[in-house]
């Protein structure tokens, strides 16, 4: 673009009136925290959410709730009323104040390098101000199973025992507010996970993030005093506030809220850490000028601009905001020590908002807790590549790294070989979920209590057992369910071909994510008929599944796609964690793969979802996981008709848009172009909240971020397309559509293109010797 900040003017989001509740806030953040900011009923409010702050339950909680109170109050009876995002630096601007009369003016913006929160404020006329920390963790209180009251820790569903919340700690400290929640040494997660799959022995081996975890943060400005302590209720949760009072009144302020989060097994250590932390950003009151200058970065490292002049008479300008408001939503956890979850990243707000059955309280979200579902996971991921976000991937990266010996320790205490092997809810202790493996005495347990391993029922390869082997979870969605290990192993791998960035810190999840299959399928082989391999000298990956969909699976699609293609790229990658016997080891893996399998429907032929499968289950269609993530053809190959065929007689749900359907992103690589244009037409418009991408419930949450993740991965695959050396433009995109785009393609690639009027007006890949790769689709 002409100019390098400029076109993220036009996708700022402005409101004209306040809000009814927090339902109708706006995403603000940075760094590693979240905040949803929104003006009712006269008081500015926002959430706090900070990256990793893990309860003694595994539960994600809010760092709490911030009102402030402007006295005369500026926001009543003023028609001049405005809330904007600004996309340039990161803030939110909040004013009030008609024309040529006495106005405030409010910026918040959090500083990335600090982890603090910043509110200035200006006004015409003096004004007081009184800021309230509002907290709902006054008390310790148990969590029922009853009406999903421990969905908010999922892993504890279930669990025969209390689970008790516990509750913050809060006091007026130096003119200021000091609050923190701080975990025991002994908690439930994963203390009860380790104990219950019966690995005690290993436990000082075993990942533990939570145990002696403390975070919070510390409020203050200038100006201000300790002031009273009250009570509330807000939504459906009784609150107290502890607040601080202008000593004077003036035209400015600035309040700050300091973060920190850490392991400590002294607490004085943690607030001493803080108050160092908070002594620093008071002297600098932040640093506005740095921060706003990595956000410019962050927008001029790429962008897609859909429709730019406002031609198309229905949303196409809609899509293209829409994916950069997302992508601000990921950018305000870029550098979180762990990933922005699926389910509301750090975004979530009281659901009785989402959903009035739902009297929890702000910290609750369907699904939640310290587990990150893989499948869901992997769509806010796979998109950073091409925008160019690469520092925002490390910490979905960091999961598996630092769950691998829980992982590996699992597979030799119960099956008794090599590998490591992950659950489809992925954690730090690399353990199962405790809901899914199924608590002692309870009759999902029970059903494969009597079953060990190698045992005649599990063996019989044309029969599909509810029961399930020991080692293996309960949970009969995702009990064989181990393909999402392979996925991003591979996402790693493609990582490096993008960045050239050494991996080596991630070879040894990386080998040993693939060595399990290996290992563990031929000993399975071998229990059933004393041979490794089939007659064909290949593996046999039975039991499995092809997602959830296809259960009892022999051979599925998705797997076998995932084994090879990183077995490819392994073999090819310049790392001296790579050995010469290793290569010779992923040599003759991958000789002992299988195929993928065909079949013929009305004279056409299709991909099978595996060779076999027992039953049919969920809407998914993992039979085109070839195509994506795998990336084992391209969109010129001629298997492209083959996988259309699949599309065309699929028996699975078509054009569903919530969530994390996919179909966008399979129609763009089948070449699909109306197809693949009205779907992510459809999965990028507004959602039905205030804020045009807080999108869900769908089969999660709200801001639903799969959704999202997913709906940028469509429209970054219409545009551009890498598989191999091969750089595809537009490949699967309108030619009666104007569109900017600048992505990422592997080797340190960019890509900019200005298409407009059915011509390409320019076209720019740096470096240019990459331009020998270039292949543009304009016919």
């Amino acid at each position: 673009m002409a100019n390098e900040t400029l076109w993220t003017d036009m996708y700022n989001i402005t409101w004209e009136q306040p809000s009814l509740n927090a339902s109708e806030s706006m995403p603000l953040g940075g760094g590693d925290i979240g905040c949803n900011v929104w003006v009712e009923s006269g008081d500015i409010l926002f959430y706090m959410q900070k990256s990793g702050s893990f309860s003694e339950n595994g539960e994600y909680l809010k760092l709490g709730r911030v009102r402030l109170r402007l006295t005369p109050n500026p926001f009543a009876g003023v028609t001049g009323f405005q809330q904007s995002l600004r996309l340039e630096d990161g803030s939110i601007l909040i004013s009030a104040g008609e024309e040529g009369k006495e106005s405030v003016h409010i910026k918040m913006w959090v500083d990335i390098f600090t982890q603090s929160i910043h509110f200035d404020l200006h006004s015409d006329k003096k004004i007081a101000m009184e800021a309230f920390y509002e907290n709902w963790r006054m008390e310790d209180r148990e969590l029922a199973n009853e009406k999903r009251g421990r969905f908010g820790c999922f892993g504890m569903e279930g669990y025969p025992g209390e689970v008790v919340k516990k509750k913050d700690q809060i006091a007026f400290s130096e003119n200021g507010i000091l609050f923190y929640h701080r975990n025991a040494e002994n908690t439930l997660s994963p203390d009860v996970m380790i104990e219950q799959q019966k690995l005690t022995k290993y436990k000082d081996e075993i990942c533990n993030t939570i145990s002696n975890l403390t975070f919070g943060g510390f409020m203050f400005g200038d100006n201000l005093v300790a002031g009273d302590v009250t009570e509330g209720r807000y939504c459906n949760t009784d609150f107290k506030a502890w607040s601080l009072k202008s000593k004077e009144t003036s035209n400015n302020y600035h309040l700050q809220i300091v973060t920190h989060r850490e392991q400590t097994p002294d607490m004085n250590q943690w607030t001493t850490r803080l108050k160092e932390k908070a002594a620093l950003v008071d002297k600098e009151k932040g640093n506005p000028g740095k921060n706003a200058e990595w956000w410019r970065q962050f927008w001029n490292q790429s962008w897609i601009i859909t429709d730019p002049a406002r031609k198309d008479t229905g949303n196409l300008w809609e899509v293209g905001r829409n994916y950069q408001l997302f992508r601000y939503q990921l950018g305000c956890n870029m550098y979180g020590e762990y990933p922005s979850k699926f389910n509301g990243g750090n975004l979530t707000f009281d659901p009785g908002y989402v959903d009035p059955k739902m009297e929890h309280d702000p910290d609750w979200r369907q699904w939640g807790g310290d587990v990150f579902t893989a499948q869901n996971q992997r769509l806010l991921f796979w998109p950073m590549l091409k925008s160019g976000d690469f520092d925002g991937m490390i910490a979905q990266f960091n999961l598996y790294k630092r769950g691998l010996r829980g992982a590996q320790l699992k597979v030799r205490e119960y099956f008794g070989h090599n590998g490591a092997v992950y659950c489809e809810y992925a954690n730090d202790a690399g353990l199962d979920f405790g809901a899914g493996w199924g608590w002692e005495g309870s009759k999902m347990r029970q059903r494969g209590k009597e079953l060990p391993f190698g045992s005649p029922e599990i063996k019989a390869v044309n029969t599909y057992f509810e029961p399930v082997e020991q080692g293996v979870m309960a949970n009969g969605s995702i009990s064989y369910h181990w393909e999402s290990q392979v996925e991003h192993a591979y996402m790693l791998l493609e990582y490096n071909r993008f960045t050239g960035r050494n991996i080596d810190e991630y070879i040894p999840f990386i080998k040993n994510a693939l060595i399990f299959f290996d290992e563990h399928y031929q000993k399975r082989q071998q229990m059933r008929d004393g041979k490794t391999l089939d007659e064909n000298g290949k593996l046999v990956f039975f039991p499995s599944t092809s997602c959830e969909s296809y259960r009892g699976a022999k051979n599925p699609a998705d797997l076998v796609s995932g084994i090879r293609s990183c077995l490819e790229s392994l073999l090819v990658l310049q790392s001296d964690s790579v050995s010469d016997k290793d290569r010779a080891y992923f040599s003759a893996y991958l000789e002992r793969l299988p195929d993928l399998y065909y079949d013929v429907i009305e004279g056409d032929t299709v991909v099978k979802p595996a060779e076999s499968y027992i039953k049919y289950q969920n809407v998914e269609c993992p039979q085109f996981y070839p195509l994506f993530p795998f990336n084992r053809y391209d969109i010129n190959s001629s298997e492209i008709p083959v996988f259309r065929n699949t599309w065309k007689h699929g028996n699975f749900p078509k054009n569903m848009v919530i969530s994390w359907h996919q179909d966008g992103i399979f129609y763009a690589r089948m070449g699909m172009v109306e197809e693949a244009y009205q779907y992510n037409r459809q999965k990028l418009k507004d959602s039905e909240r205030r804020f045009p991408t807080f999108w869900g419930p769908g089969h999660d949450w709200v801001p639903d971020h799969n959704w999202g993740g997913s709906g940028m991965i469509g429209l970054q695959e219409m545009l551009l397309q890498t598989i191999g050396n091969k750089i595809h433009v537009l490949p699967c995109w309108p030619k009666d559509k104007d569109v900017c785009f600048k992505l990422h393609a592997p080797q340190n690639t960019t890509v900019e293109v200005e298409y407009r009027n059915g011509e390409i007006q320019k076209l720019e890949v740096l470096p240019e010797s990459r331009m020998k790769d270039v292949e543009l689709f304009l016919e």
